[in-house]
């Protein structure tokens, strides 16, 4: 019976998404997110050592140091959108899987931001502490209505969006910042659209931003973004603390210039007593109530237990933040091409050590043709880098950290497409640019399962791509393979299939001959010294049909 996958818990889940993780018989639970006193970062990393996937919220903090070294766990995943809790470089460099849980807490944030942007206009929670403590003074809070006013929206991924249907329903005009979202789709959602910050902060009267907090979008609305808004304008966040400079707004709003803020997020979490934010009283602040309703808990939750199971059952990546996402019927279909990546790589990466004696590579290109192009190549591409740097990095190399490690160590990547067939019907290409020379390499599937090598060192052929390989290259001339019979008998190595390409009679020749196991140094060195034999490789595949190493083996 197979070994259950373990996934582990340190942040409350809701019921409802434990209910789905527990209905799997695949998977082994270990919730320790009741846990007293709290997880400690080297208990999480411990208990992480023995886990396939963690399951976190805010709380918990995967750092590069409870990441490090980490060799069993595959996939992390974050119930709610935002992922600076998690050291998204580490986690790909170690290859696992990020992913979050983007819809579950839409409606909640967009709601609580629209409320915030109410709550500004009319001053209510002033009103409401001055009634509590016994006061009564309306001349003191009169606000603006939100009808006419201009909202601009920083971000418009499905929160920003969601706000700004429930702005337009109060009648507001909707000006929006979004470097992806396409024209004619904001013009479906009545939004005047921009490309530059910058030309978008003096034109509001309200801004509430949706940003992931990035090197990029840090300070993104600093001093001198303020200063260009109107008097009197007011700012929104309920996205990520830091986006918003928080000294700069705080000396905006006690200049005067701006009309107050209401923030719901804060660099630091919780914020200090005596945060300049905190005691101004034209800015509301809430303690991180964006995903806080029981609606949106359950939501995250139930996306998270979801997409865990999906990818620890049917390897369906959802969501996920540092690899390309797969469903599970697109996975089954590519997967028989992710080996054919990943053979090709293992025997490039074995052929260039021999053939050009650990020559530096610069640069490997990929070409896809016929039926393969219109796959998820980048995968495809991920799982040859895979095996071409396998057994030289110190870290587990695989399709979600293989494109990271090889540009960390100068390979140059590159892919290209055309979904015209030549003389297979999917036709997979890689070319090696290497200190010492340029080398060659292409496969293909016949069916949907059989892996051949049918092009080397510019030779034609067709070859098995699996188990022990003797690649030799000569000059075609008669005995010679009655010769390497021999040797290989001798030696006590059965061969099992033969391909040999040749560029005409009696000239150059390469001959892949599949062996039952692989030849001795001694036969080896036999058939190098025939005086016809110009070279002499020796690689090692996984046996055909092999679990995939970079998908399901790391347990």
């Amino acid at each position: 019976m197979p070994q259950k996958q373990r996934v582990l818990i340190t942040d409350k889940l809701s019921k409802a998404g434990l209910k789905v993780l527990e209905a799997s018989p695949e998977l082994e639970i270990v919730n320790l997110s009741g846990a007293e006193p709290k997880l400690t970062p080297e208990q999480v990393r411990q208990e992480l050592f023995n886990a396939d996937a963690i399951i976190i919220r805010s709380e918990t903090k995967l750092t590069a140091a409870i990441l490090d070294g980490q060799t069993r766990v595959k996939v992390i995943a974050r119930a709610g959108v935002g992922v600076d809790n998690v050291d998204l470089e580490a986690a790909t460099r170690q290859g696992i899987i990020v992913m979050n849980t983007p819809a579950g807490n839409t409606t909640s944030t967009a709601e609580l931001a629209f409320a915030m942007m109410i709550a500004l206009a009319r001053n209510i929670p002033q009103a409401s502490a001055v009634m509590k403590a016994g006061g009564w003074d309306r001349s003191k809070f009169t606000g603006t209505q939100l009808a006419g006013k201009t909202l601009a929206v920083i971000g418009l991924g499905r929160i920003g969006l969601t706000l700004a249907k429930r702005a337009l329903a109060f009648e507001m005009q909707v000006v929006g910042y979004d470097p992806l979202l396409s024209e004619d789709r904001a013009r479906e959602f009545g939004i005047t659209l921009y490309r530059d910050v910058d030309q978008i902060v003096d034109k509001c009267d309200f801004l509430s931003v949706h940003t992931p907090l990035t090197p990029e979008t840090t300070g993104l609305i600093n001093a001198e973004r303020l200063a260009r808004m109107k008097k009197g304008a007011r700012l929104i966040n309920c996205a990520r603390g830091g986006i918003i400079d928080e000294d700069a707004l705080a000396d905006a709003i006690e200049s005067g210039h701006i009309g107050g803020a209401a923030l719901d997020v804060f660099v630091e979490e919780p914020p200090a007593k005596d945060h300049r934010l905190r005691k101004l009283d034209k800015v509301i602040t809430t303690p991180h109530l964006g995903a806080s309703t029981a609606e949106a808990q359950e939501a995250v939750a139930v996306e998270a237990a979801e997409i865990i199971t999906a990818f620890l059952v049917n390897n369906e990546v959802r969501h996920a933040i540092n690899m390309v996402p797969i469903s599970g019927a697109e996975m089954k279909d590519v997967k028989s091409f992710l080996d054919l990546g990943y053979r090709l790589g293992l025997l490039q990466k074995q052929m260039l050590a021999q053939r050009f004696k650990c020559a530096g590579i610069k640069e490997a290109r990929i070409t896809y043709r016929g039926e393969v192009a219109k796959r998820k190549t980048k995968l495809i591409t991920s799982a040859f880098v895979a095996g071409l740097i396998s057994a030289g990095v110190e870290e587990p190399a695989n399709i979600i950290n293989a494109d990271v490690v090889a540009r960390e160590r100068g390979i140059q990547i590159t892919e290209s497409t055309s979904d015209q067939a030549g003389d297979f019907a999917s036709l997979m290409s890689t070319t090696l640019v290497t200190d010492n020379g340029q080398f060659d390499v292409s496969g293909t599937i016949f069916g949907n399962e059989f892996l051949r090598l049918v092009r080397l060192d510019g030779f034609q052929l067709e070859a098995y791509l699996d188990s022990h390989l003797l690649i030799y290259r000569h000059q075609d001339k008669p005995g010679l393979i009655g010769f390497i019979g021999s040797v290989l008998g001798k030696h006590g190595v059965n061969i099992s299939n033969m391909a040999l390409g040749r560029s005409q009679v009696g000239g150059d020749a390469v001959a892949v001959l599949n062996l039952d196991s692989s030849p001795s140094d001694a036969a080896r060195a036999e058939i190098q010294g025939h005086p016809n034999v110009t070279g002499v490789d020796i690689v090692r595949l996984p046996v055909a049909g092999e679990a995939l190493p970079w998908l399901d083996s790391r347990g």
